[in-house]
């Protein structure tokens, strides 16, 4: 089974990926972008306000390629439950935002650059934070955290939630850390036995 933790920047998936490890030992943990070279450059592009939009996309979409056949597709072959702090839905999301006014319909764009080698996850927990208090969290250190840019984000989770209700499911990450973490280990749960 292949989870996935979503949200925006200071929604705490980090926090809950590491909680969550402690309790689903035998999982395999990851993230995107990756420790690998292509993830690498994901994060030198990161901090270039003047990255290119469209490249930067593809950066991430190299990334997301490597991730799959270096690790997830194996861990899934193996029968792992596969947990990943990020996913192609913050590509879709984020790149999205960033490539509004540059292409038409940015979202479905990305989204199909994708379709055909991605696997879509089993579950996605969006951890729905309000945009402006993800800004204060994240610290706003870099071009994807800032408040204005995070509510285009939100709005991309949301029409992403629209078209596929069911694999999503919504917790309100405004609770203490400990309470999300219980809805999020209940949800899983849920989905582990079904």
């Amino acid at each position: 089974m292949l989870v996935t933790l979503e949200g925006l920047d200071g929604s705490g998936k980090s926090t809950l990926c590491d909680a969550l490890r402690g309790r689903y030992p035998e999982a395999t943990f990851t993230r995107e972008p990756t420790t690998s070279w292509y993830g690498d450059a994901v994060y030198r592009s990161i901090e270039d306000d003047g990255a290119d939009p469209l490249a930067e996309l593809f950066l991430y979409t190299a990334d997301h390629a490597d991730h799959l056949s270096r690790l997830i597709e194996p861990a899934l072959e193996r029968g792992d439950l596969v947990i990943s702090d990020r996913y192609a839905d913050s590509r879709y999301a984020y790149q999205g935002a960033t490539l509004e006014g540059v292409l038409d319909e940015p979202m479905q764009y990305v989204i199909d650059v994708h379709e055909p080698f991605t696997i879509v996850p089993d579950l996605t927990i969006y951890l729905d934070l309000d945009p402006e208090i993800a800004a204060a969290r994240a610290g706003t250190t870099n071009k994807f955290e800032r408040a204005e840019y995070l509510a285009r984000v939100r709005e991309n989770y949301e029409r992403l939630i629209e078209r596929d209700p069911d694999r999503f499911e919504r917790v309100d990450a405004t609770f203490p850390p400990g309470e999300v973490l219980e809805r999020v280990e209940a949800v899983l749960a849920g989905a582990l036995e079904g």
